[in-house]
């Protein structure tokens, strides 16, 4: 993947120590780089760099939140648990780092010191700061010249074409040229004719429409979020159209908007349009089978050929308790009571009031094994 220009300057200028110059090009670029990973990740590794563990640990989190899985950045938060010392802590990510990357050289470092200084006291002796640097993810910089890049241009453009070609020949992918979006059917907008259809009497439904332009303006919506792969948020609307007075044939065109949706992982989880425990619980109905991913803690395990438990969330702080909500999978999974948890689970709606999770997938950090 090419750097990015800016972000390289200010890491390059960092591995040379100028960590002022640094953070004074990721300071005048915090704008640009708003909700950026990249941005969050390199701006924490470099404070930890610097020394400034405060900035370090504020900015890693902010990266964790947009990918729990960067190795780069769980090795910098466990760094900063070491520091003060919160080896428990440490250990988790450490843990979760070689469940990424088994043969990780600074996770397996990192433990085996933890092993052998196992006192509070023997660790804080043992923690100079020449050794402690030595634990950092190192800052992710790319020396880029024009002969490395025209190189590298032309090696890339070469095997992409030649993969491409074989892939398309044998439809292995669809052709790429071939569309903006594969999910931009045609036949799933709305024609002249059909914006001029009426609204139903109603009679039953949950929310009452008084003009047609509702009804376009809430298909639309979620046509638009289905092409951009923002299957959760369409679900949303989808469900206020389906509840409504819309027209059948919005409602239709919906549904087929649905069969072609596709169960998120925790990795193509779009986390922005990940609704809250509350937001499900004041209006269950409109978010009827929407993926969500919630943090928390389990309690009433049963396993058997299935497994069932009650997720406390938000309780994964031991601080706030969100609410409790009854957690099913049709398979065995493994959980551990004493560990938080998150969950990715599927809004499955019992009343009007009242909803369960039917789960996807579990997320728990590993534990340090004697």
């Amino acid at each position: 993947m090419k750097p990015d220009p800016i972000l390289n300057k200010a890491a390059i200028l960092a591995k040379k120590r100028d960590y002022k110059g640094a953070f004074q090009i990721l300071k005048d670029e915090e704008d640009r780089y708003n909700g950026s990973f990249k941005y969050y990740n390199l701006y924490g590794i470099i404070s930890l760099h610097s020394g400034n563990f405060v900035e370090a640990h504020e900015f890693l989190q902010y990266a964790k939140q947009k990918n729990f899985k960067d190795v780069s950045t769980l090795l910098g938060l466990a760094a900063l648990y070491l520091k003060r010392p919160k080896t428990a802590q440490a250990v988790d990510y450490y843990l979760d780092v070689l469940e990424i990357e088994p043969k990780n050289k600074i996770a397996k470092k990192a433990l085996d010191i933890i092993r052998r200084q196992s006192d509070s006291g023997a660790l804080s002796d043992w923690m100079t700061p020449e050794r402690f640097s030595k634990l950092f993810p190192p800052i992710p910089a790319s020396v880029i010249t024009k002969k490395t890049i025209i190189t590298g241009a032309c090696a890339l453009v070469l095997v992409v074409i030649f993969v491409f070609g074989v892939l398309i020949a044998v439809k292995a992918i669809p052709n790429p040229f071939k569309n903006r979006s594969e999910r931009y059917i045609p036949e799933y907008t709305l024609s002249r004719q059909d914006r001029n259809e009426s609204l139903q009497e109603s009679h039953y439904n949950r929310y009452v429409l008084t003009e047609i332009s509702q009804a376009i303006d809430l298909y639309e919506k979620a046509f638009s979020l289905f092409t951009d792969y923002r299957d959760e948020a369409a679900k949303v609307n989808i469900n206020l159209l389906l509840e409504s007075n819309a027209p059948e044939l919005y409602k239709n065109k919906a549904r087929l908007l649905l069969e072609n949706m596709e169960v998120p992982g925790f990795d193509t989880f779009k986390h922005d349009d990940n609704p809250s425990y509350s937001d499900v619980l004041s209006e269950p109905v409109i978010y009827r089978n929407v993926y969500v991913i919630w943090k928390g803690m389990a309690t009433n395990i049963e396993t058997d050929k299935n497994t069932r438990f009650d997720l406390m969330v938000g309780y994964d702080t031991r601080i706030t308790l969100e609410g409790i909500v009854s957690v099913e999978f049709n398979k065995p999974v493994a959980i551990n009571a004493e560990r938080p948890i998150e969950v990715l689970g599927k809004i499955k709606v019992t009343s009007t009031s009242d909803f369960t999770l039917e789960g996807a997938a579990v997320h728990q950090s590993g534990r340090l094994v004697n």
